[in-house]
């Protein structure tokens, strides 16, 4: 049986950011209770209640939003136990919960890390003042600083930090400050991104008003290239086109294993309001308000396995479609990017034959390359990590 992993979509915030158009909610914590006793019934859903006993394999679980760290943690507790009574949690399980900086504390943190969570991920997103006010960020430098050292005093050591780059006006000075004020704080893992200012978002607004300036691609190509080589210099591997990791006293990796799960088009479960998942051949979406979410797990009819009673949508993927989504999510990992042997292994077929005009015309073009180790692998050359889109599109 495949090893999967759990997506936990936690949809609350204080207060929405500018840039964000994630499925978030402000001003509504009432509902955080009801929504968390929704969650350990879509759970069970899916797992041992629902499947005669048999409890899947599951190695990775990410409690994502949103802001997960609104919660407590006993409602932290009851998520983690629900997994661990419905699937088959592995040892050495790596759990990972998103927090923003202000929004934690030391019982908080330490009742997370009792609770079983192992990974964190900070939103820091700057260490500047303006651009926090810019972003509609509600923390400073110094919350993070805190949160980090609250973090390291219960007991966390896998820390990983989130950046914005490419933000309107944006200076490289402005961001190597950022990104070594980062730094100075010793993270293991770093998620860097570049800004994309989404339809409808009121940083969106603000730009079509005229308020902020348009984010320029040209210096966001710039701080990305910039900042490969600096990294680089510092030790830093770059497994992933927006992701560094460092290397633990045995030489591994500190990669985020669950977001693996995807880069490998691996099967994933996602519960909660807005939640995707990926089973059993099938591309499953929640209902995205969290009040009508949690009507449905209530009140609606159970569904068919992987389906839960908030599904709204369900697409089966074909074999062809999952083997454009693998050549596809695969490439993203710009060390290892696709295993010719693994592709065969998993398809019976050989990604050359199947891609052979694309691979043979982004070749051409120096956008792809192979490597041959231990495996022949196809991944993007280095100057097309910023154009990864354009290749991608290739094979979608």
């Amino acid at each position: 049986m495949d090893t999967h992993s759990i997506y936990l979509h936690i949809p609350f915030c204080q207060q929405r950011c500018g840039y964000c158009d994630f499925n978030t909610y402000a001003g509504i914590s009432d509902l955080i209770e009801p929504y968390v006793d929704a969650l350990v019934k879509e759970i069970a859903a899916c797992g041992k209640s629902a499947r005669g006993g048999v409890g899947i394999p599951v190695h990775t679980v990410f409690l994502g939003g949103g802001t997960p760290s609104l919660l407590t943690p006993k409602q932290v507790t009851s998520l983690i136990e629900a997994v661990k009574q419905q699937f088959a949690l592995l040892p050495g399980a790596e759990i990972s919960m998103e927090a923003n900086p202000g929004t934690v504390s030391q019982s908080s943190l330490a009742g997370y890390r009792q609770a079983g969570v192992n990974r964190l991920s900070i939103g820091v997103q700057s260490a500047n003042a303006d651009e926090l006010r810019l972003l509609e960020r509600q923390h400073g430098y110094v919350e993070a600083q805190e949160a980090v050292r609250l973090s390291r005093e219960a007991g966390f050591e896998q820390i990983s930090f989130d950046l914005i780059y490419g933000l309107p006006g944006q200076q490289i000075s402005a961001w190597e400050h950022s990104l070594n004020a980062v730094l100075d704080l010793a993270p293991n893992h770093l998620s860097l991104y570049a800004l994309s200012v989404e339809r409808g978002t009121p940083l969106d607004g603000r730009v079509t008003q005229g308020l902020v300036s348009e984010p320029d691609p040209d210096v966001a190509a710039d701080i990305y290239e910039w900042t490969i080589e600096y990294l680089a210099g510092l030790g830093w591997q770059q497994y992933e086109i927006s992701n560094w990791a460092q290397r633990d006293e045995n030489g591994e990796l500190m990669v985020s294993r669950h977001n693996l799960q995807y880069w490998l088009n691996q099967p994933y479960f996602g519960f909660g309001a807005g939640a995707h998942g990926y089973i059993s051949g099938l591309r499953t979406e929640n209902e995205m308000f969290p009040a009508s979410y949690i009507r449905a797990i209530n009140e609606e009819p159970s569904r068919d396995y992987p389906q839960t009673p908030a599904t709204i949508n369900a697409t089966e993927i074909d074999r062809y479609m999952e083997m454009q989504e693998t050549m596809m999510m695969g490439l993203r990992l710009v060390q290892h990017g696709v295993s010719r042997e693994r592709f065969l292994t998993r398809f019976g077929e050989d990604f050359t034959d199947v891609f052979s005009a694309e691979i043979k015309e982004l070749l051409m073009k120096s956008l792809l390359e192979w490597t041959r180790g231990d495996e022949e692998r196809l991944r993007l050359t280095k100057h097309a990590r910023i154009l990864g889109n354009q290749v991608f599109q290739y094979f979608v």
